[in-house]
């Protein structure tokens, strides 16, 4: 079996957990206003990894095949043509309760590409490298076509990450030093000690994961015999010109990530309701810092999402 078909058959295996009823009443709603566009739709982040699903907002990609054949209104394929993607607040009634989610719109090449190795940026490469659930594909090819994104997103951030690491190295140190680079290339709230846990939710996948992806590696990486703490160390032979061309390149990434991160914000008070409600909620939750804005600058969210944004930042809800 290639190593590839070995690492997307990990990933199958890791990524294929009952999904909650809640979260299909969601799908459902989502295929009721999008229709025939849906390609198809993927459940990640923290109520993905920790199977919680009550009271969080659960984030969802919807995956479509055009973005002209997606919306209705042209400002909104507009948007996500020239900074994808378009980012979406749903609720709907559930039994006796509300659910909540924040779904990303992507077209499928647009998804394709920002999970290959010839992508520069690490928002979708950074992400799909971590576990997720497949709740609706439009068919079987539409699944492949996603675990190989999957796939090629571990490889990726493996690739682009070795260069950051000490001669010797193990894979917790690996996927920490991954996440806390491509966390830093983007305004996050969430704290440095999320790192670690995210590889904890999964420590024995994450070790087969880099035992996997090793052998597509294009640097000369080799097990050492001796274990550490039951887990496998690594030693890199990577030259030290590949060393500083990298640091180069998480440099700009830095730079930027945070710029389209906050463009990607402003963009959001056109495709939420109570946008700035949403990004103090969003900000607070994850890092603790509230922020008071005044209700009339609410009535210019543009201008009001750069105030909130810079009062943020110096009182380090963003790093």
């Amino acid at each position: 079996m290639a190593a590839i078909t070995r690492l997307i058959s990990l990933i199958r295996q890791e990524c294929r957990r009952p999904i909650p009823p809640s979260i299909n009443a969601l799908a459902e709603e989502l295929l009721a206003r999008y229709g025939e566009a849906v390609k198809a739709i993927l459940f990640y982040g923290s109520c993905f990894r920790n199977g919680d699903v009550d009271g969080g907002i659960i984030d969802l990609y919807l995956l479509v095949d055009k973005y002209t054949h997606a919306y209705r209104r042209p400002f909104h394929v507009f948007l996500n043509v020239i900074l994808p993607p378009n980012v979406f607040y749903l609720e709907i009634p559930y039994k006796e309760d509300i659910i909540r989610t924040k779904y990303t719109v992507f077209s499928f090449k647009d998804f394709e590409q920002g999970t290959s190795r010839e992508w520069f940026h690490s928002y979708l490469w950074g992400r799909l490298a971590q576990p997720m659930g497949i709740v609706y594909t439009a068919d079987a090819q539409d699944t492949d076509r996603i675990y190989a994104a999957m796939a090629n997103s571990v490889i990726t951030l493996i690739t682009r990450v070795l260069p950051s690491m000490p001669p010797q190295f193990t894979s917790r140190e690996l996927w920490r030093k991954g996440l806390e680079l491509t966390y830093s290339s983007e305004l996050r709230a969430e704290r440095q000690n999320k790192l670690v846990t995210l590889f904890d939710f999964a420590p024995r996948y994450y070790e087969q994961l880099t035992h996997m992806a090793m052998e597509m590696i294009p640097f000369p990486v080799a097990e050492k015999s001796e274990k550490k703490a039951s887990e496998t160390a690594y030693m890199a032979s990577i030259p030290a010109r590949i060393r500083f061309a990298n640091r180069v390149a998480w440099n700009i990434r830095r730079v930027q990530g945070k710029m389209l991160s906050f463009l990607r914000l402003l963009k959001g008070m056109f495709t939420f309701d109570a946008g700035l409600d949403y990004i103090l909620w969003k900000i607070e939750r994850h890092s603790g810092v509230t922020v008071q804005i005044d209700p009339r600058l609410k009535r210019i969210p543009v201008v009001g999402a750069g105030i909130l944004l810079w009062r943020l930042y110096r009182r380090g809800a963003f790093r």
